[in-house]
C-alpha cells in the first residue's frame, strides 16, 4: 500500500488564453503544493502550442514543478519540458525514451488495464496512470477501480496516477492506494479553482 500521502499531479484545460490563463493558474498552484503540471492542449498548430508551453513552463519552473505534455515528444524536447504524457498506454514509451533521454519523464495512460500499465512499466515508462476512476468519458470510459489500484499498490513499484471524475469521496478512498490524484476539469469547470482544488486536496488526507 501506498506509504506517503498522494501527490498532486495538476491537468491544463485543453484551450488556454494565455491573456488570463497564467494568472489563474498561478493562483490554483499558490492554494496547494503541486507536483507536477500537466499540458492537455488541444490543436494541432504547433506554434500556438509551444507559445502555450513556454509561458506555463516558465511559471512552473518558478514554482519548482516538473512540466510534462500529451503526446508531443518534439514539443516538449524543443521547449525545454521535463517530458511527455503518452496516451496510447506503452506503444510510444521506447521511442519517447529514445527521443527525450534518460532523465525525461515519460508517463503513460493505460485506462483500466493492468496488463497495459505492466507493460509500459516494463517499456520503461517512469509512471502509469489509470482511470476514469468516475462517471467519465475519458478514453474508453471503462472505470478503473480501486482494486486495480490496491493490487497496484500491492505488486507494482512503479507510481501509479488516478485521474477522471474525481470527487472528495474518491479521493478518500484511492488515497492509500495511488501516488498521484490528476486533477483537471474537476477544478476548471467551477467559478473558484483554487478553492475547488483545495478541498479536494483536503480529503487527500
Amino acid at each position: 500500500m501506498a506509504e506517503d500521502r498522494p501527490q498532486i499531479y495538476l491537468i491544463t484545460p485543453p484551450v488556454v488564453d494565455l491573456s488570463v490563463f497564467p494568472d489563474r493558474l498561478a493562483g490554483v498552484l499558490d492554494a496547494a503544493e503541486v507536483a507536477c503540471l500537466r499540458l492537455a492542449l488541444a490543436g494541432k498548430d504547433e506554434y500556438e502550442l509551444g507559445r502555450v508551453a513556454d509561458a506555463l513552463r516558465a511559471l512552473a519552473h518558478e514554482r519548482d514543478l516538473a512540466v510534462v505534455i500529451d503526446s508531443h515528444v518534439g514539443l516538449a524536447h524543443r521547449h525545454g519540458l521535463d517530458g511527455v504524457h503518452l496516451l496510447d498506454s506503452a506503444r510510444s514509451v521506447r521511442a519517447a525514451r529514445k527521443e527525450l533521454g534518460p532523465d525525461a519523464i515519460v508517463g503513460a495512460w493505460c485506462g483500466a488495464s493492468r496488463d497495459a500499465g505492466m507493460s509500459a512499466g516494463e517499456a520503461g515508462a517512469d509512471y502509469v496512470a489509470f482511470g476514469p476512476v468516475g462517471d467519465s468519458a475519458l478514453g474508453s470510459g471503462k472505470r478503473a477501480d480501486l482494486d486495480l489500484f490496491a493490487w497496484w499498490s500491492d505488486m507494482i513499484e512503479l507510481p501509479v496516477v488516478a485521474e477522471g471524475a474525481l470527487t472528495e469521496a474518491l479521493v478518500r478512498d484511492l488515497a492509500p492506494v495511488t501516488d498521484f490524484f490528476a486533477f483537471g476539469p474537476e477544478i476548471w469547470a467551477t467559478e473558484d479553482p483554487a478553492a475547488a482544488l483545495k478541498a479536494l486536496a483536503a480529503a487527500m488526507g
